[in-house]
C-alpha cells in the first residue's frame, strides 16, 4: 500500500486524475477526514473538500508508473 498526498484544484485536475486512475488495475482511494472515496469517481471526487490536500491511497505496492503520472497532483 502507497499513501501521499496530492491537490486537486480545478474540476480539470479532477477529470485528469480520473483518467489516470481509471487506467489501473487496483483499487486507488481518496481519504479526507472521516470521508473515503473511490478515487474513479468524479462525482465523489468533487463532494470533497477541495481546498485542502487529500490523501490518496493505493492499494498496491507497484505503483510506480501510476505515481509518475500523477506527479503534478502530489504535494511536496
Amino acid at each position: 500500500m502507497t499513501a501521499v498526498k496530492i491537490r486537486l484544484s480545478t474540476i480539470n485536475d479532477v477529470k485528469e486524475f480520473v483518467n489516470a486512475v481509471t487506467l489501473c488495475d487496483y483499487e486507488v482511494d481518496l481519504v479526507s477526514g472521516k470521508y473515503v472515496i473511490d478515487a474513479k469517481s468524479i462525482m465523489g471526487i468533487l463532494s470533497l473538500d477541495l481546498t485542502q490536500p487529500v490523501n490518496m491511497v493505493v492499494h498496491t505496492d507497484e505503483c510506480g508508473g501510476f505515481i509518475q503520472s500523477i506527479e503534478k497532483f502530489i504535494e511536496k
